[in-house]
């Protein structure tokens, strides 16, 4: 796998040293970010190739906003559009409990439940987001 710069968005120390562990395992540049306005910076500074997102931001702020995971992606894709960076939430709930058309309102391209027990499926995901970044 040959990924270039990926971001995750993740509160959870727990789940942070997860991907770090797992990411170094398959060799990925990753930056773990928990303060969305960080991001935001992150973001304007450097090519990112992937963002990868929890859903589930306890205490995320956007300057004085209170905003989670599905309204950050939101906030992304409409102000970051034009760098064509694919998003993939994480949530441990089905979508379908947050509404009708939420995962259509986020703006994301994929999305996956936790806990993640097939990680040759995120993997495939990864793949298959940065893939087609790249072809753009």
């Amino acid at each position: 796998m040959l990924l270039k710069k990926i971001i995750i968005v993740e509160d959870d120390i727990f789940l942070q040293d997860f991907y770090k562990l797992f990411f170094k395992k398959i060799g990925a540049n990753v930056s773990i970010i928990e303060d969305p306005d960080e991001l935001v910076r992150s973001l304007e500074k450097e090519k990112t190739d992937l963002i990868i997102m929890d859903i589930n931001l306890r205490n995320s702020m956007l300057g004085n906003k209170k905003i989670d995971g599905l309204k950050l992606s939101r906030f992304i894709k409409l102000n970051f559009g034009h760098l064509h960076i694919p998003i993939l939430l994480i949530t441990a709930y089905a979508l379908s409990s947050f509404g009708d058309n939420v995962f259509e309102d986020s703006l994301a391209d994929d999305y996956m439940i936790k806990p993640i027990s097939d990680y040759n499926k995120l993997i495939e995901k990864i793949n298959k987001l940065v893939y087609v970044h790249d072809e753009r």
